[in-house]
């Protein structure tokens, strides 16, 4: 017997390997019958005969070419006198050997897909159970993808031969393996989320509550604004980012729900509020064909829909008609107090505003760094 590792087995949302017992080797029973016809003495064409199949049957059987169907067994039965249920199961037992000897030839074959994964920084984050056995990693990566083979995983993320609106190429894009990881996490995630349909009308009768949260973000603010999405249908989670993937967020569809995945990539609320309201836009705007991915380049990237979505996030944080009165009434120079009573006329965040003029190079990086605050959703997110 030989000890392999042959399944994984899922655990809070983690893959773990599981190491059973298989045998080197299971005879197929054409090996079994060819011995009981020469303990016999019986001819092939006799054994035919006598069990009423073709000739070329019982020889397909015997070269290991054919299976032994329970119909078959019941027949050899008659002629053997050995039971039915032995050929039934030694039938079983090999077809299983030869399944778990593909598979196994499989996980071989995608080692060196698993080593581009950002493995480390996946356990850190409590989405694969950590070994350093690339067997085992490779096995805890096709089960957290839930494929059977590194081909299905080109086949969905690379080249996007399922035409649902939940998956798009990532050919060209730098860092694929470590992409498809952080939406798969999300996929992951949203499974555990039960939102009742879309509602568009809900959706936009929210957003002035969403700008509230913007303006006073409380500490759960996060909890909040996913209630309030939720209560649209639309799935908002935060998913930490990967290593070397700029990504800011995503949206895209999952069956009936959008989802608006966020990183917080930057940590500070003017790009949390930016970023949250651009993904909005291409719900509202663009429907469940399109699939964003902030500050990645990718195949199916429209440039004039990420312009519409970027134009919605400044429309409701910051619009172009408020900065032009400003700078109109501003146009050398401006303090933060200034900032603040701005802020307040247009019901934004102080942040909205300074972010964008330290944008535009039009004040310094150190004017109202204190209305910039930090946003850290590592342990608010209740849907991880």
């Amino acid at each position: 017997m030989k000890l392999l590792t042959i399944m994984t087995k899922r655990t809070n949302d983690k893959t773990m390997a599981i190491n059973q017992y298989i045998p080197t080797i299971v005879f197929h029973p054409g090996e079994t019958l060819r011995e009981k016809l020469e303990e016999m003495d019986m001819s092939i064409k006799e054994f035919a005969l006598r069990t009423g199949k073709p000739e070329k049957t019982i020889i397909a059987v015997l070269n290991e070419e054919s299976s032994l169907t329970p119909e078959m067994a019941v027949l050899f039965e008659n002629v053997t006198k050995i039971p039915a249920s032995f050929w039934i199961k030694k039938q079983a037992r090999y077809n299983e050997f030869i399944a778990r000897k593909k598979h196994a030839e499989a996980i071989a074959a995608a080692e060196e897909w698993a080593k581009e994964f950002p493995y480390a920084e996946m356990v850190k984050h409590n989405w694969v159970t950590p070994t350093r056995n690339i067997r085992e990693k490779t096995i805890n990566l096709l089960s957290y993808f839930g494929i059977a083979s590194h081909t299905a995983w080109e086949k969905l993320y690379m080249e996007s031969e399922l035409k649902v609106a939940a998956y798009t190429s990532l050919r060209h894009t730098h860092e694929a393996h470590a992409i498809s990881a952080w939406l798969r996490q999300g996929e992951l995630q949203a499974k555990n989320v039960e939102a009742p349909g879309f509602d568009v009308r809900k959706l936009k009768y929210n957003i002035p509550a969403m700008r509230k949260l913007m303006v006073e973000q409380p500490a759960n603010f996060f909890e909040q604004l996913q209630r309030l999405c939720f209560e649209a249908g639309v799935i908002l989670l935060f998913t930490p980012k990967l290593p070397k993937v700029p990504l800011s967020g995503s949206t895209r569809w999952i069956n009936k729900n959008p989802l608006i995945q966020l990183t917080a990539r930057y940590g500070q609320n003017d790009r949390f509020w930016f970023t949250f309201f651009h993904e909005l836009g291409h719900i509202i705007l663009h429907g469940r064909k399109y699939i964003s991915l902030e500050n990645v380049d990718f195949a199916a990237a429209d440039p004039e829909k990420e312009q519409e979505a970027h134009d919605f996030a400044v429309k409701h944080t910051f619009s172009k008609e408020q900065e032009e009165k400003l700078l109109r009434e501003h146009p050398f120079s401006i303090t933060a107090e200034d900032i603040v009573g701005y802020a307040r006329e247009f019901g934004t965040h102080p942040a909205m505003i300074i972010g964008r003029l330290q944008h535009l190079g039009l004040i310094h990086f150190s004017v109202g760094r204190e209305f910039i605050l930090p946003v850290d959703l590592s342990s608010d997110n209740k849907h991880e």
